[in-house]
């Protein structure tokens, strides 16, 4: 009765899930980062001014006059957020041109307005002590004007409108509106002018905006001497285009900003690019996925099948959580909810892997079991819930990591490799459990218990069953081919060095798309001519041109674009990522305070929830992982970006992963037979859970060549890295890991936790080389 009760409220909660995951995925639309539907991205830095200190809240109010500003630009659907106590995040969907965007809501924006008070030769430099100042006259080239204090700011301005004005012939003008007091000070500042004779230059208002003349009208005859212009209006004029109107507008709009702001990053992605890639791993993912159900019906029959519906019902559950929690899809983003598929087939695996041993070991020892399938598959989920919760979680702490420290889409990587990883144990833990109870109490499957899969041991565990290995005989020669290749990788950095990119040097990396076949010869002397002899100029599939130079302005990226046109064709521009040198030096710090808290984590949980001599082998064996994939791309001559780091986060999660389940039977070995050599015990674990290792290593394979092969030119690294990551991982756990806890423990053996006689459930002890 409890169980039927247990299984009662696994289906509600089964079908609440599913039900509010259907709801969600059919009712909410996706939010897509820049990368995904295209636009731009500037990340903005406040400065000290000489009156202001750049804290939060002065961040904070510089955050809303730029909201006013972008709003005034009609993006659709603009982002803005503060990160960190002096960053602003500026998103904006859509816009291809940064050049503009940056130049409208970054710059100061301080509008003031003066009385004329006469003409003057040229410039005195800055303000007299009474606030007066000369500057240009913008309606007389050459000439200057000196201007009295400050009698009204920006702050006064209640709104600010572009308008065409074809009836007098003025073409566009802004027309101001004053707010409370403001209104009345304009009013005395017009009629003091309106006093002063026509040809008198004091007969005119300026308005300046960040230290220039925009415009100084001069008071019409209809204003009458010592009443000025009444109701609180204004009008800037000065010959503006409809974009400089509508541009000086929001700004004036918008306010002045508390405290000036630096672009230091900014990104452009052109729309075909986002579709594109939304393709690529949508493809990606259906392919990996359908080979991956293929693979897991093959091995496990019916269970196999009813774990692949739970797989799709596992994208269905993950997508909805990505979308209900408004977290922003990124291409990376999209690699992780791909990669999580891989992640999902684990426990799964694991499972059905200790259902196997439940199912034999019964039918050995209960003559007549063989047609109850019900209590091994039972048995199987509750011995495998340690090393799916141990092995999820050292894959969430690296995820956590990317979260906090990555930046841009990265973060969003590790948000949907964190939802994907949850969305697995629900998958597993609750549908897939109730899937397969469910069938195996149909009369009809037991009566064939070969239909379900777990009724054979599978060909690998009965050749490990028939000819356990004896690895750890050799641990010292495993350790020593190890630490060659470790030295190797350590040759690749050291001889050919990283290929950093921007993200931790700075500079600016363009990549666009020519009308016909690109000469990389050709393309690369244009960009030298144009005069950037020290560029990194390279062609992408056909049509594709990458440039990579030192930070460099807008004007430069023209000179660039226009000579890559003369012998390209017509080049469109595809992505624009520009960062500043101080914040590549940042992230390049970031990513090792990452990488070295990922290590210190990892350490601290296994040592909680094991020994520190298996958490010492398991980070020995990642830390191998880590830099033998480092030295790989140095050998390559791949980037190392901010996607890499995430791959190799992914790494630092999935080696541990993978080590974890063997450290976890390694564990029920040492407790059920705590006087066996722990050489033997080593052995046993190993050929125990190899058949895991290989089925789950297959399942993330599958899904990492779809995405190396169809993702795209932006996947194509991030999916070599972790295919590299994968398959060392595996080969690590056993050939790195095992050998260093045998030495360990033969230095600092422990005593056993429970070292009471084991359960009748409990594997007996190896006798003779036997695989329990």
């Amino acid at each position: 009765m409890p169980s039927r009760r247990a299984t009662f409220w696994r289906a509600l909660v089964a079908l609440a899930i599913v039900g509010v995951s259907f709801y969600v995925a059919l009712t909410t639309p996706a939010r897509l980062g820049l990368d995904l539907r295209g636009g731009t991205r500037i990340v903005l830095e406040s400065q000290d001014s000489p009156t202001v200190r750049a804290d939060a809240a002065a961040t904070d109010r510089a955050l809303e006059v730029l909201r006013g500003r972008v709003d005034g630009l009609g993006v659709a659907e603009p982002t803005l957020a503060r990160s960190g106590e002096r960053r602003i995040v500026v998103e904006l969907p859509g816009v291809q041109d940064p050049r503009k965007a940056a130049e409208v809501i970054g710059r100061t924006a301080q509008l003031t307005f003066h009385a004329v008070t006469a003409a003057a030769d040229g410039p005195d430099g800055s303000p007299a002590a009474d606030g007066s100042r000369v500057l240009a006259d913008p309606d007389a080239p050459g000439r200057h004007l000196r201007l009295g204090p400050t009698a009204l700011t920006g702050e006064g301005v209640d709104d600010a409108e572009a308008t065409l004005d074809s009836s007098s012939g003025r073409g566009w003008s802004i027309d101001l509106s004053f707010r409370g007091t403001a209104g009345d000070t304009w009013a005395r500042l017009t009629a003091d002018a309106a006093c002063a004779a026509p040809s008198d230059p004091a007969r005119r208002v300026a308005i300046v905006l960040d230290d220039r003349i925009v415009s100084a009208p001069g008071m019409q005859n209809s204003v009458p001497c010592g009443r000025g212009i009444p109701g609180g209006s204004a009008q800037i004029t000065g010959g503006f285009s409809a974009d400089e109107a509508h541009d000086l507008a929001a700004l004036v709009k918008g306010g002045a900003l508390p405290v000036p702001v630096t672009a230091i990053e900014q990104s452009t992605v052109g729309p075909t690019l986002g579709a594109a890639a939304i393709q690529a791993s949508a493809l990606a993912a259906g392919i990996g996925l359908l080979c991956t159900g293929v693979f897991v019906i093959v091995v496990y029959r019916l269970l196999g099948l009813l774990a692949t519906v739970a797989l799709t019902l596992y994208g269905l559950i993950s997508y909805a959580a990505v979308v209900a929690l408004g977290a922003t899809l990124t291409l990376p983003g999209l690699a992780g909810f791909v990669l999580a598929i891989g992640i999902a087939v684990d426990a799964n695996v694991l499972v059905f892997e200790r259902a196997r041993e439940e199912y034999t070991k019964r039918r050995e020892t209960a003559p007549g079991a063989e047609h109850d399938l019900s209590r091994p598959l039972r048995t199987g989920f509750a011995k495998a819930w340690s090393a799916v919760a141990d092995s999820n979680v050292t894959t969430l702490l690296a995820a956590g990591l990317l979260f906090v420290f990555a930046t841009g889409p990265v973060k969003g990587f590790g948000v949907t490799l964190s939802i994907g990883v949850l969305a697995s144990m629900v998958s597993t833990m609750v549908i897939t459990r109730l899937l397969a109870e469910w069938a195996v109490r149909r009369p009809a499957v037991a009566r064939r218990p070969a239909l379900t899969g777990i009724a054979g041991t599978g060909r690998l565990r009965s050749r490990l069953t028939r000819r356990p290995p004896r690895l750890m005989r050799h641990r010292r020669r495993w350790l020593s081919i190890c630490a060659g290749l470790l030295l190797l990788a350590v040759a690749g950095i050291g001889v050919r060095g990283l290929d950093f990119g921007v993200e931790f040097t700075g500079g600016r990396v363009t990549q666009y798309t020519a009308a016909r076949h690109v000469d990389a010869d050709a393309a690369r002397a244009a960009v030298v001519d144009a005069g950037f002899p020290q560029a990194v100029v390279q062609t992408t599939g056909d049509a594709g041109v990458s440039v990579r130079t030192k930070e460099t302005g807008d004007d430069q990226q023209q000179r660039i674009q226009a000579a890559l046109t003369k012998v390209t064709g017509q080049v469109s521009l595809e992505s624009d990522e520009l960062i500043g040198p101080s914040l590549g030096s940042e992230l390049r710090n970031y990513a090792l305070i990452a990488l070295g808290l990922a290590v210190a984590a990892q350490l601290l949980y296994l040592t909680v929830r094991f020994r520190w001599t298996y958490a010492a082998a398991a980070v020995a064996a990642m830390v191998h992982d880590v830099l033998l994939v480092v030295g790989l791309f140095a050998w390559l001559g791949k980037p190392v970006d901010s996607v890499f780091l995430a791959a190799l986060l992914t790494i630092v999660g999935y080696s541990v992963n993978d080590t974890v389940v063997v450290l976890d039977r390694l564990r029920e070995l040492r407790r059920t037979s705590p006087s066996s050599d722990r050489s033997e015990l080593a052995d046993h674990a190993v050929a125990q859970t190899l058949p895991r290792t290989v089925n789950t290593g297959m399942g993330a394979l599958f899904v990492l060549i779809s995405l190396a092969f169809l993702g795209g030119d932006s996947l194509t690294d991030f999916s070599v890295a972790l295919l590299a990551g994968v398959l060392l991982g595996m080969a690590s756990t056993v050939f790195t890991a095992m050998p260093v806890i045998v030495l360990l423990q033969g230095r600092f053996p422990d005593r056993p936790r429970d070292t009471q006689p084991p359960h009748p459930s409990s594997p007996a002890r190896p006798r003779n080389g036997a695989v329990v």
